[in-house]
């Protein structure tokens, strides 16, 4: 029992925060990258990949994993992405700091994303069965080049300059 829920019940929950993470996250890269503040959908990413952060330390813990220090890692970004969204409105400096950190969480969750679909989905495990095959690291390679890409792309776009803020609401 994790929480008052069964463990797959759990697991089912984190699964669904790092889904909602992942997709309100690819909207509000959208929203980056055509100088959009969607609002809504940057509170729901940020308060959902904080979640799926937090839930993963919540498993049964046996040892240190790379999961765990991805989670840890993205806890500090998804903190500081708050800080310079919230409390320092994006002024100056804070403004591609929010960019790059929040994006760096995202792509964490999609880097685990991709982990778990070549451990759990049958056709992608028999593809890659130890992750150290082709496959899985090509698949690795495109998402991070796609970040990178869509990264820089978003700070240069995502100036003070050119925001139009827009009221969203997340689904």
């Amino acid at each position: 029992m994790i929480l008052g829920m069964s463990t797959s019940t759990f697991t089912l929950v984190h699964v669904l925060l790092s889904l909602a993470g992942i997709g309100s996250g690819l909207v509000v890269l959208y929203g980056l990258l055509n100088a959009r503040r969607l609002d809504g959908w940057t509170a729901t990413f940020l308060a959902t990949t904080v979640a799926t952060s937090v839930t993963g330390f919540l498993f049964p813990i046996e040892k240190l994993t790379p999961g765990m220090v991805i989670g840890a890692i993205s806890l500090v970004l998804l903190a500081l992405a708050i800080v310079a969204r919230y409390q320092l409105r994006l002024v100056g400096g804070w403004r591609p700091t929010y960019v790059i950190s929040a994006m760096i969480s995202l792509y964490f969750n999609v880097f685990v994303a991709i982990v778990q679909s070549f451990e759990k989905v049958p056709a992608l495990k028999a593809a890659a069965p130890t992750q150290k095959e082709a496959p899985f690291a090509i698949t690795q390679l495109i998402a991070l080049v796609a970040f990178v890409w869509a990264t820089v792309a978003a700070v240069r776009r995502f100036r003070e300059d050119t925001v139009v803020a827009v009221q969203s609401r997340a689904a």
